[in-house]
Parts: C-alpha cells; sequence; structure tokens
C-alpha cells in the first residue's frame, strides 16, 4: 500500500505501508543496531518517536514473546528498507507485521533508509508524519509542522508503572502500593541486595540484570517521594532510563534523586534527572540515535 513520510523541513519520502493503512506522527530518529528490533519496539525509552532502522532487512526472524523490554510497543512507527514477511526462526511466535497491527503501530517500508538517516544525522530529530490517505506532499508537511514539540512533555509519566511490582519468572509481579509502607517488604533480605528502582521507563532486561548480579529489585513509580523509599531501607536506589528529559517535578526537595538521599546509580534519564537536582544543566543529543554500530 502506497505511502508518504513527511518531515517538518520539507523533505519527503516515497514508501509502502506492511501493515495495512494508516497515519502516524512523532520525532523521527534511527537506530543503527543489527538485530533486536524487537526490542527496540517496545523500549519505552522511544515513546512516541517514529524508529527507522539502519539495517536493511528487519522480520527476517519473527517475534517472540521472551523479547520484549516493557508490557507493550512504545514506538508510533517504525521505518525499515526492507521488510521480510516470512520468519525463519524456530524462537519466532508470529510475523512482525502482525505484531505492529495488533498494537496499531503503522510499519513502511521501500524507502531510502540510508537517505533519511543521513538527513537527521546531519539536521537532528525533528517532527514527521506518515500516511497512506493523504499523499500530497505539501499536506503533509504542513501537518508534520503542527504536530507539538516533545520537550517539555509528560513522557514519563505516559511510561512509568501506575503499581510496584517485583521480578519474578522473568516478569513483574505487581504488589500493592500500600505495601511500600512495610520495611518487611523484601523477600530476600540478607541473600540478594535490595534495590529500589525509579521507573521513569525501565527496560526489563535491565532489571534482569540487576536480578543476574545478585540484586532485588523493586520498581516503583517515578513520582515515589524520598520518604516512602528510604522508609524501606535499601542498599542501593536506581535512577532508570526512559523517554526525553526528566520532568521538572521529579527534581523537587522530596525526590530521591535530589542530593544527600542515599546511595544511588543511574542511567540515561536518570543521570538528567540527577544533574538537574545538583543544579546542572542538560544537553540535548540532537540525534538521539541509540544503537550499536556508528551511523555512516
Amino acid at each position: 500500500m502506497k505511502a508518504l513520510l513527511a518531515l517538518e523541513d520539507g523533505r519527503v519520502f516515497p514508501c509502502r505501508s506492511f501493515t495495512g493503512p494508516g497515519e502516524a506522527k512523532g520525532e523521527i530518529v534511527f537506530n543503527t543496531s543489527m538485530t533486536g528490533y524487537q526490542e527496540i519496539l517496545t523500549d519505552p525509552s522511544y515513546y512516541g518517536q517514529m524508529v527507522t532502522m539502519t539495517y536493511p532487512l528487519i522480520g527476517n526472524y519473527g517475534v517472540c514473546p521472551e523479547d520484549v523490554e516493557s508490557d507493550r510497543v512504545q514506538v508510533a512507527a517504525f521505518i525499515v528498507k526492507e521488510y521480510q514477511d516470512f520468519p525463519s526462526n524456530y524462537r519466532s511466535r508470529g510475523t512482525l507485521a502482525d505484531y505492529l497491527i495488533k498494537s496499531h503501530v503503522l510499519g513502511i517500508e521501500d524507502l531510502d533508509t540510508r537517505a533519511l538517516t543521513r538527513h537527521i544525522r546531519k539536521s537532528g530529530a525533528m517532527r514527521a508524519m506518515i500516511s497512506t490517505s493523504d499523499l500530497a506532499p505539501d499536506s503533509l508537511v504542513e501537518r508534520a509542522r503542527q504536530i507539538p514539540s516533545m520537550l517539555g512533555s509528560d513522557l514519563v509519566g505516559k511510561v512509568t508503572t501506575r503499581k510496584p511490582y517485583f521480578w519474578k519468572y522473568n516478569q513483574p509481579d505487581y504488589i500493592d502500593a500500600a505495601k511500600l509502607n512495610d520495611p518487611l517488604i523484601w523477600r530476600h533480605r540478607g541473600k540478594k541486595h535490595s534495590v529500589v528502582a525509579l521507573d521513569f521507563g525501565i527496560k526489563y532486561n535491565i532489571i534482569r540484570s540487576l536480578e543476574r548480579a545478585g540484586c532485588e529489585v523493586l520498581a516503583v513509580p517515578a513520582k515515589t517521594d524520598a520518604k516512602t523509599i528510604l522508609s524501606l531501607n535499601p542498599e542501593g536506589i536506581f535512577l532508570s532510563n526512559g523517554p526525553g528529559d526528566p520532568e521538572p517535578d521529579l527534581c523537587r526537595r522530596d525526590h530521591p534523586a535530589t542530593p544527600g538521599q542515599g546511595s544511588r546509580f543511574r542511567d540515561l534519564p536518570g543521570h538528567a534527572a540527577s544533574g538537574h537536582c545538583h543544579g546542572r544543566k542538560n544537553h540535548e543529543d540532537q540525534i538521539r540515535s541509540p544503537g550499536g554500530q556508528p551511523a555512516r
């Protein structure tokens, strides 16, 4: 099905949808990883963004429920050079197209992703619009320009967990929020290191890695106050990854990101939140292109 991708600076890319009719909008970025597209799709750090894969062939090993990094697809759209609809992998439980359709996420192919990536690398991440119905370049470019900027948006509030949880049997084990007032909440105190993870959009694999390192991880909502967390007497407080810049109100005086609140370690926006709370300013990466390979 014919589709059109339009960037706010006027650049357009004819393409095709491999997930049927639809429209998508958001900030367009790229990822240079050669594998792991399902992990990328479900990474909360990509919430509301349209992700371009630089590796040319995507979908060849299908999808597997064990490979997710959150409880849902987070991207606004998925952009690839060539989609493979016949996966070959013993772990595959379905096609990428069906996976995206089920999540109401638009997937497009048959465009020059190398040219698109070079353009984003040079000009920076920008707003974009994809449509299978509005194929008029001028109209779609104007619609892209009308998309609200992601800067200042409450993105953390969109992806953080609603309830605290432990990690059990390779998935979240949710508990009642009232139990956060109980210092005896820990199930393996003395056998494992007790770690509270502030969920700004945490990836499941971070929790898996901490568990493998001998930690018992309790993930809590992003706006859980310091008094509640410190009452649990954790041995560590982890400030997680997540989308965009940290919420300004995460730097209030009673938040664990503020100075003097115990032993902490952090990742991505966790660093940014901590920096804000220490009176520092953050410089936003104009390209925002996580991935394992350089973009050339």
